[in-house]
C-alpha cells in the first residue's frame, strides 16, 4: 500500500511545509534587498519590517502572511517568477 500525504491547511497545515517555505521567501527578500546592482524602493520598507518582526518575536510565516502584497511587488520588480510562484503557494496553502 502506498503511503501518500494529503495536504490540508485547515488541519494544522498537515503535509505542508509552511514554515520552511516562509523561510525561503524571507531569504529571497534578504537577497533581493541586498542587491546593490538593481536597487529597489522597497529596500527601506523591508529592512524596517524584518527588524520589527524580529523585535516582536514573530515568525517568518506571520511576516509573509502580513506582507503578501508588498512581497509580491518586490519579486515582480526583479522578475523573480520562482519566488512569486512560491509566494502564491504559501498564500494559498498557509495563509
Amino acid at each position: 500500500m502506498q503511503n501518500t500525504v494529503t495536504t490540508d491547511r485547515y488541519i494544522s497545515f498537515n503535509g505542508i511545509a509552511c514554515d520552511a517555505h516562509a523561510q525561503r521567501i524571507v531569504s529571497a527578500i534578504r537577497i533581493r534587498i541586498a542587491d546593490s546592482a538593481c536597487p529597489t524602493p522597497w529596500k527601506t520598507y523591508f529592512v524596517t519590517k524584518l527588524n520589527e518582526t524580529a523585535d516582536r518575536g514573530q515568525d517568518a510565516l506571520y511576516f509573509v502572511g502580513s506582507q503578501v502584497n508588498a512581497i509580491r511587488e518586490l519579486f515582480a520588480h526583479y522578475n523573480d517568477n520562482a519566488a512569486l510562484q512560491l509566494l502564491e503557494q504559501v498564500e494559498e496553502e498557509c495563509c
